[in-house]
Formats: structure tokens, C-alpha cells, sequence
């Protein structure tokens, strides 16, 4: 899958592309990142990018022509990429947003913004629009490395276990279960005894009831959008009926 990502300052994404399952995802050719720096595609000796706001204000807001030029140049190399600009006013980006850019393997062509803001014309020219978070930033550059990591760990193959990503805190809607390794034992604390049971039937029910509690304590909000089991259900009840 490629990402191609629009910005001032491509030397940010040397580093976290460098290393650990995203740089090993490159060399294996799984993923291709390209960063592409915006000022050659900005006219003039000076490559000027952004400009002052009409109607006055602080700041400056980053230039239509050369951003447009780039994203047509990019859909042209890949065509069936989809366009995707970060941004506080999009949806936010979530572990259903990273499948939806996953999906069939279709490239992502990320453009990032600075200063105060880009012109609303550019919007014109993209697919979708994500925010990682209510703050902010100095740049789109670091929302952009998020959805390449979130999106790039559900390629085929990117993962060593294939199984790792069904099993994360969000893919089913829920927390993720506590996880423990040797020793079992450490300054006190035990390791659960259902996980030394060998009972893969049991280990599975007390995983699933961990979810469902830790839920339940730390994100209850996340319950009325998933659709729960009758298992599930009776669980909860329980869980709520403990506490």
C-alpha cells in the first residue's frame, strides 16, 4: 500500500519510518511512504507556500495553487488513491476510520497544513478529512505518521501474527483484555491463574470478561455503540452488579 504525504517539512517522517514494523513493512515492500515536500510545486524563485488572510487577522493561511497542484500530480501517479487532509473540523479519526483506509489496499495521499490554516478551496480537491484529537498542533505532520501507523498495521503481512490486530483495544469496540508474561509471579503480584490453566475455553471467557470490566470502568461510553452477545450482556450485568 502507498501513503504519499504532502508537507513543508519531510524530513519529520525520516525517523519514525526508520525503525521497529513500519521500517521493517518498507524494506519487506508491504508499505511505500513517500514524502513530498510542497514547495515544488509553489511558483516563483522563492517557492512561497502560504500567503496573509483576506480579511485581516493574525497568521498565515497556506496557498490553493500550489497545494492543488500537487494533489492533482499525485492522483495522477496513483490513481485509485483517496485524498486525505487533517484537520480539526474532520471526523474523528478512530480504529473504524483506519479500516475504511485499509480497505482493498487503496494508497492515501495525506496533506498536511500549517500556520493557521490552509485555503477552503483545497477541500474541494479531497476525499476525506480526519482530526486525531480535540488539541493542536503545530502541523498536519504528526496526525498524518498516526494514520499511517494505525492504517499500515492492518495491510496484510505488516504484522508478524495476523491475529495481533483482531485482538487490539478497539477492533471490537471494547478495551483490550490485561496482558501478562513471565514471571508469574513478581514483588507479589500473580499472573491470573486461568492463563497458567492451559483451559483455552476459560482463558477465552475471563479475557472477554476483562474487556467488558475494564470497559465498563474506564470507557463506558464505548458500550451503547457496540452490539453485545447475550454473553456479553449477562456479563455486564454481573460486572455492574459487583461493583
Amino acid at each position: 500500500m502507498r501513503f504519499d504525504v504532502l508537507t513543508l517539512f519531510p524530513g519529520m517522517f525520516d525517523s519514525p519510518l526508520a525503525d521497529s514494523i513500519l521500517a521493517k513493512a518498507i524494506e519487506k515492500k508491504l508499505i511505500d511512504v513517500r514524502a513530498h515536500n510542497l514547495r515544488h510545486w509553489a511558483a516563483g524563485r522563492h517557492q512561497v507556500t502560504d500567503d496573509s488572510p483576506y480579511g485581516g487577522g493574525a497568521g498565515m493561511v497556506m496557498k490553493v495553487e500550489p497545494m492543488v497542484a500537487a494533489i492533482r500530480d499525485l492522483r495522477e501517479q496513483n490513481r485509485n488513491a483517496q485524498v486525505v487532509i487533517m484537520t480539526p473540523q474532520g471526523r474523528r479519526f478512530d480504529q473504524a476510520a483506519a479500516r475504511e483506509l485499509a480497505k482493498d489496499g487503496r494508497g492515501l495521499v495525506l496533506v498536511c497544513g500549517r500556520y493557521e490554516g490552509i485555503d477552503e478551496r483545497v477541500h474541494q480537491h479531497v476525499d476525506a478529512e480526519f482530526s486525531i484529537g480535540d488539541y493542536v498542533l503545530t502541523g498536519g505532520e504528526l496526525p498524518a505518521m498516526v494514520i499511517i501507523d494505525a492504517v499500515a498495521r492492518l495491510v496484510p503481512g505488516v504484522l508478524g501474527d495476523e491475529t495481533s490486530a483482531a485482538h487490539d483495544t478497539f477492533e471490537d469496540g471494547l478495551l483490550e483484555y490485561p496482558q501478562y508474561t513471565r514471571p508469574a509471579e513478581f514483588e507479589g503480584l500473580k499472573v491470573p491463574e486461568v492463563l497458567l490453566s492451559g483451559d483455552h475455553g476459560a482463558i477465552a471467557r475471563w479475557r472477554r470478561r476483562e474487556q467488558l470490566r475494564r470497559t465498563l470502568q474506564r470507557r463506558s461510553d464505548l458500550l451503547d455503540r457496540i452490539e453485545l452477545t447475550p454473553a456479553d450482556r449477562e456479563m455486564l450485568q454481573e460486572l455492574i452488579g459487583a461493583e
